[in-house]
């Protein structure tokens, strides 16, 4: 629903929204890109709060009710700049969820574990993309006039009412951290739980300075600095998702059928996310673990760029859709990298998330101007470009935590002491 509620409005412009809201030029990018104002504003203070909380859960349910509220809002918007506000405000709610998560998941598993336990957390966002257009396509076809309002007004109505229900029910889903009493572990269980990963952690260095804060010591870190700045380039380059509908469009078909059109893709990228992610943690590699998805997304843009045939141009959406595995690789990847403090990992998440959000998602939404398609050429090979500093930037960073094992590696042989933390390559 997180990303239902936040895509929506792609589906909604098939169907009237910008000449509803008298929207003119770029007035639409800016709708689109309002949202990670406030999306990245609010990521690194909420995820400090959430580290200071014994009940997460009930912080967490309280936001998804209030994304639901005003993703109704916007559906009531009688004006561009109403839209405006709700999307500003529906992004502020959102950027406690999905930097949230990803840190609660990170103070459940151990490291090995946990690239395929986000893999399945992130894969509602694909499963979004294809059930949403899906959801999108049955509402705007069969609510248009429907007591008085058009078939776009209901679609934000529908999906945002839905979220407030299912907050009800999150909070009893969303679990607490291990530390805190809960009724479905015992005492011994919940001690285990923090025993798996002291021990997942044995032979990391600590740094001595225990004063600092979580927000001081990832603001100094260089390596998180590096991790945001890729993950922006990566996010850059999986910016067509935004547009997907728009996209499928090109290839000639109405809005029912173009809908329909643009839930495949992304279901097959859910499977091989599965998979991708569970050979990862498997082998302990995330670098090539990305460059192979981000290397297939390639290929299906210079297909989208290179031909006018419908078939080709379907084909190589499959191809995009693959590109997304990377992301959840590469959250993984930053976890891993900061292993402790939690204080540290949560600023560190946020922050890497926030940036990639802003600068990624608000940037590239001009990536995808409607004076560049049909062929949406020029938005393709900026994709491609960003694609290849993507996988540059993070050759270097594997290399520099390479030598960081080695020297872990010299420092046991010299000292006789058995194998210890090693950082994942």
């Amino acid at each position: 629903m997180n990303y239902m509620d936040r895509n929506n409005v792609a589906a909604a412009r098939l169907k009237g929204l910008e000449e509803d809201l008298g929207m003119t030029g770029g007035q639409f990018n800016t709708l689109v890109s309002v949202l990670y104002v406030g999306y990245v504003l609010a990521q690194i203070p909420s995820n400090m709060f959430l580290d200071r909380l014994t009940r997460p859960s009930v912080y967490i349910s309280f936001c998804i009710f209030l994304w639901g509220v005003f993703s109704i809002s916007t559906g009531a918007a009688q004006s561009f700049h109403a839209a405006l506000v709700s999307r500003l405000f529906l992004g502020l709610s959102e950027a406690v969820f999905y930097p949230g998560i990803l840190f609660m998941l990170s103070r459940w598993y151990k490291r090995d574990e946990l690239g395929l336990r986000m893999a399945y957390f992130t894969c509602g966002s694909s499963i979004a993309n294809a059930f949403g257009a899906l959801t999108a396509s049955g509402i705007l076809s069969t609510m248009d006039n429907r007591l008085g309002y058009a078939a776009w007004r209901w679609l934000f109505f529908i999906e945002g009412s839905l979220t407030c229900i299912l907050s009800a029910m999150a909070f009893y889903i969303v679990p607490d951290f291990p530390s805190t009493p809960v009724s479905w572990l015992t005492t011994e269980e919940r001690m285990l739980a923090q025993q798996r990963l002291e021990e997942d952690l044995s032979g990391v260095e600590r740094d001595s300075s225990k004063n600092r804060s979580g927000l001081v010591e990832a603001f100094t870190d260089w390596t998180v600095w590096w991790l945001a700045i890729a993950l922006t380039a990566l996010n850059a380059s999986l910016s067509f998702g935004n547009f997907f509908p728009t996209l499928a469009a090109t290839m000639g078909f109405g809005p029912t059928i173009t809908l329909l059109l643009c839930a495949p893709p992304w279901i097959v990228g859910v499977a091989t996310s599965f998979l991708v992610m569970r050979h990862s943690d498997t082998v302990e590699d995330r670098f090539w673990h990305i460059t192979g998805p981000v290397s297939t997304g390639i290929i299906g843009f210079v297909l989208a760029i290179s031909t006018i045939n419908t078939a080709v141009r379907y084909l190589s959406l499959f191809f995009m859709t693959q590109a997304t595995v990377s992301y959840i690789v590469l959250l993984a990847w930053v976890s891993n990298s900061i292993p402790e403090p939690s204080s540290k990992r949560a600023v560190a998440m946020a922050f890497v998330n926030a940036t990639s959000a802003g600068l990624g998602n608000i940037g590239s939404s001009y990536l995808w101007l409607a004076a560049w398609g049909p062929s949406y050429a020029k938005s393709y090979l900026v994709c491609i470009l960003m694609s290849l500093t993507t996988i540059l930037m993070l050759w270097i960073y594997r290399q520099h935590l390479v030598r960081l094992n080695s020297k872990a590696e010299c420092n046991e042989r010299a000292l006789g002491l058995p194998p210890g933390f090693r950082y994942f390559t």
